[in-house]
């Protein structure tokens, strides 16, 4: 009961100034209750069609992905960069994205696969599942029977195998070519592919006539022959090395019989070629540029060229600007480059930052995993993420990710469904970590299943109709 005088007060308070204020009950509720008054509010989501990669971790709904579905709408270039140190989800989202990519019938996934375990690249267990035999380069079998490329493979154009031998020259000299030995280089190839009709030209035919040039060849620019020979001598040393040095045998001979270029899944397994030669680099250039010239033909496939340990192409000037081409003609060629690398500082601060900053600038699609927070700082500057997100990125656990989309940045969790993960986790020290997400990945085991093969149904109807399924 209030007193007399503060009754008069408010009354007379409210005659001057009229009522102020509202007198309300308290409410007593619960949280759950509350729920229904004060509505949850989430960022909006990259709509409904693509792939499903798991949750969005605040709001907790479905996070779908396809850069296909989403280029020209909301991405302007279809590449995507994965980074994160290692053990925290990198391997398992790659494998499952390629995974939940092939159930529809338009899809052609490459691999570059750079790490492997008890022999093999981490990508075989994937590939025997789909009845697929990786191509596995290894200098130590390459002699006896094992797998060769041939950068002189005539399904390649004469003016990418001369851009190929450049890039392979220039890689392993570790500077441009002068113009001399360039004029060489260009002789000499012209030659071998002008006389060589009755099988393919390889390398060891380029490294004769370096060594022995035609004198045409020199009359042709009015120099003398033992200048051509001359301009030509490093050229030589250098591919002949390939031949008959610690490289030979995997790209000295014709390409081998039997690589099946139409298959859904293409898995070239890197896994015995040391991460530190040199061989890593000039293997990457000549898969990128045969894999350029061969997929240029009219059949609308969408194909995802997923390379790991990608700084060997980024932080190589003249690999690097082989694929920046090679992105370019992402539009035509179908094509989706997706780059998996531990830190963006082995990128940016390395022999090819100028190169490295035009592949990351054709990334619409950024992936971010557990970083410390000095690398945090430096990979949100260059990024341009938000400082919220550069905050989290430290304190994210194996599994979640920060997602940039094109300037859409949510926070993710990764989630696998039983039956990938055996596929998935191909580690035998699996961590205990990763173990205990099976009660999550279970609840949305059979959810994710169904709703991918409708994805995959309703996707290939509309491909019928248009006259495009295979």
């Amino acid at each position: 009961m209030r007193d007399p005088l503060s009754l008069i007060t408010d009354a007379f308070t409210a005659l001057l100034f009229g009522k102020v204020e509202t007198t309300r009950l308290p409410v007593r509720t619960s949280t759950g209750q509350a729920q229904a008054v004060y509505l949850p509010t989430a960022a909006p989501g990259l709509g409904d069609s693509g792939v499903i990669i798991g949750r969005e971790v605040y709001s907790g709904k479905g996070y779908i992905y396809d850069p296909f579905q989403l280029y020209g709408q909301q991405l302007p270039a279809p590449h995507w960069l994965v980074l994160g140190e290692s053990g925290n989800g990198k391997s398992a989202l790659e494998k499952t994205y390629v995974l939940r990519q092939l159930r529809f019938r338009d899809r052609q996934v490459v691999v570059l696969d750079a790490q492997g375990e008890d022999g093999v690249g981490e990508w075989n267990l994937i590939a025997r599942e789909l009845g697929i035999t990786p191509i596995r380069l290894d200098p130590m079998t390459a002699m006896d029977g094992g797998i060769r490329l041939n950068p002189l493979d005539p399904a390649i154009t004469t003016t990418g195998q001369l851009a190929l031998l450049r890039t392979i020259i220039e890689v392993a000299m570790g500077h441009g070519l002068d113009e001399r030995s360039g004029f060489a280089l260009k002789v000499a190839h012209a030659y071998v592919n002008t006389t060589i009709t009755d099988r393919q030209p390889v390398l060891t035919d380029i490294v004769e006539q370096l060594r022995h040039p035609e004198p045409e060849s020199a009359e042709a620019m009015n120099v003398d022959i033992d200048d051509v020979r001359a301009w030509g001598l490093d050229v030589a040393l250098v591919l002949d090395r390939l031949v008959d040095g610690d490289l030979r045998g995997m790209f000295d001979g014709p390409t081998t019989v039997g690589i099946d270029l139409d298959a859904p899944l293409i898995v070239f397994d890197l896994s015995h070629i040391d991460r530190n030669s040199i061989a890593m680099p000039i293997l990457m250039a000549i898969v990128g540029v045969w894999l350029e010239h061969t997929w240029i033909r009219p059949d609308r496939k969408k194909r995802i060229f997923l390379v790991e340990e990608a700084w060997h192409i980024i932080n190589s000037p003249f690999v690097a600007q082989l694929f920046q081409r090679l992105l370019k003609f992402g539009r035509r060629l179908g094509l989706s480059f997706v780059a998996v690398v531990h830190h963006l500082s082995d990128v940016v601060d390395g022999a090819a930052a100028r190169e490295a900053a035009a592949i990351l600038k054709m990334a619409s699609t950024r992936t971010i995993y557990a970083q410390k927070a000095d690398e945090a700082r430096a990979t949100g500057r260059v990024l341009g993420l938000p400082r919220w997100a550069v905050e989290i990125i430290p304190t994210l656990t194996p599994g979640i990710a920060v997602w940039d989309v094109n300037g859409n940045v949510q926070v993710v969790k990764h989630l696998i469904t039983e039956r990938e993960r055996p596929l998935v986790f191909t580690d035998r020290a699996m961590t205990e970590s990763a173990a205990t997400d099976d009660i999550l990945a279970s609840e949305l085991d059979s959810q994710l299943e169904s709703e991918t093969e409708r994805r995959a149904a309703l996707m290939e109807q509309h491909l019928s109709a248009e006259g495009t399924v295979a």
